[in-house]
């Protein structure tokens, strides 16, 4: 048995669930196949009615998703009506996207004849998804892959397993039976829905992506990984200190930081003295506490592993030489609390301002000029989002040109994300084709080139 508890308070039991096991998964990857022709005879305008009806199912019911995200993984109010009010936004998208074109027609070699090269759906998508958006990423995934044809397998993490089963029964009924299921479990179940479906969409940690991946293209089936960052915001002399700092503080503690598109490095070209006492008071007056509050920012992170791994961040950069500008202390709450640190006084090779620590943690580090502060940003092994801040067109468009990630955001925060544009990074970031946005059909669909001549 499994257990998903409450990082707010964690003697709640949220839900207690059966780990699926190989033969579990097989059957309900079988029943998705089996719906799946049911659900491509549909037709078009069927799934856009399927996926429409579904929307409004889960904008009728976001007071409920919105609270059971709160208690399940402890993301604040304000984010969790966001989240929730953006997968309603996501399948309304790919309502529409079923309409769009599903080919392109080429020259005949014969006069009166057709050449086209459509997209068909590979069949049976498995989804691996994390707890940190039981939402959007379950539905960013889900709905491209339903809107072209497939039918869905979506295993949650632990973690986020209540809300996973509370938007299947939420959308499940507006499409054939078994069309989206859930499979609940950990590695067991993972393994096992890799080895059954014909398509794999996968966020987590580098760990569990690559083993994910080795798997996938083992079976020679697609595979897409979205594995996390340690992503940079470079801060220029003309930028307005007020502002950025205010962008950069949400951006890196928001929900603990528990994003992988959250700010972990702070890169401040020039003197950094005026922008660091900045940034360190925009941290301090992030609300901290109970996340079903609005005016929380910064609630629990999701674990007890969580909390040590902050506290053990913040051990190793002293140790490292690393001085503590605020926070690193748990907090004296019942949950999983522990204050947003930013720190500085360690190089950009420390363990700190290189690894992924996911948690409200963040490390400011000076630059002489651009080019340092460009070789800083890409001197990890990651790639997935960074942001610049300046009021200078020119420098703006010239560090976006050099820096080694796949999203760039200029005067924005790292941690924003926009569902009909291409999401993705490259290194350790990502693996495989883009999600979402248009980008999406090329993952969840497979070309046929049609040839059609006359009989005679």
């Amino acid at each position: 048995m499994i257990s998903s508890n409450s990082p707010t308070h964690p003697d709640d039991v949220v839900l207690d669930f059966e780990e699926v096991d190989a033969v579990g998964v097989h059957r309900a990857v079988e029943a998705a196949r089996v719906a799946q022709r049911s659900w491509w005879e549909l037709g078009a305008l069927g799934r856009v009615n399927a996926l429409n009806r579904a929307a409004e199912a889960v904008a009728a019911r976001a007071d409920e998703i919105t609270k059971l995200g709160i208690r399940e993984v402890g993301k604040p109010r304000t984010e969790m009506e966001g989240e929730t009010a953006r997968g309603v936004a996501i399948l309304r998208y790919y309502a529409q996207a079923v309409l769009d074109p599903d080919g392109t027609s080429l020259p005949s070699p014969a006069v009166g004849g057709l050449v086209i090269a459509r997209r068909r759906p590979y069949g049976v998508v498995g989804i691996i998804t994390p707890w940190n958006f039981p939402v959007a990423i379950p539905l960013w995934k889900a709905a491209p892959a339903l809107a072209y044809g497939n039918t869905v397998v979506c295993k949650p993490a632990p973690a986020a397993t209540a809300v996973a089963l509370l938007v299947e029964e939420i959308i499940a009924p507006f499409l054939p039976a078994n069309a989206f299921t859930v499979v609940t479990g950990d590695q067991v179940t993972g393994e096992a829905l890799i080895s059954e479906v014909d398509c794999v969409s996968f966020t987590g940690s580098r760990g569990v992506g690559s083993a994910v991946v080795r798997a996938a293209t083992a079976r020679g089936i697609p595979v897409q990984a979205e594995m996390g960052g340690q992503n940079p915001s470079i801060v220029l002399p003309d930028a307005d200190v007020e502002s950025a700092a205010s962008v950069i503080a949400g951006a890196a503690m928001g929900f603990s930081g528990q994003k992988c598109t959250a700010t972990s490095r702070v890169i401040v070209v020039g003197d950094p003295s005026r922008f660091t006492e900045a940034l360190r008071e925009a941290i301090a007056s992030l609300p901290v506490g109970d996340p079903s509050l609005r005016e929380t920012v910064i609630g629990p992170v999701v674990s007890e592993a969580a909390v040590s791994a902050v506290i053990d961040a913040v051990a190793d950069a002293k140790g490292a030489g690393g001085r503590i500008l605020y926070g690193g202390d748990r907090i004296d709450l019942a949950g999983y609390f522990v204050e947003p640190v930013l720190l500085d006084g360690v190089g950009p090779g420390a363990r700190v301002a290189q690894e992924e620590i996911f948690g409200p943690f963040a490390v400011l580090l000076g630059a002489r000029d651009d080019d340092e502060a460009v070789e800083m940003a890409n001197g990890v092994r990651f790639g997935l989002v960074s942001a610049i801040f300046t009021n200078d067109l020119t420098r703006a468009l010239d560090l976006t040109s050099r820096l080694e990630t796949g999203l760039v955001r200029v005067n924005a925060p790292t941690s924003g994300v926009d569902f009909h544009a291409p999401f993705g990074g490259i290194k350790d970031s990502s693996y495989g084709s883009r999600e979402q946005g248009k980008a999406a059909q090329e993952f969840y669909t497979w070309i046929q080139t049609l040839t059609v001549l006359a009989a005679s």
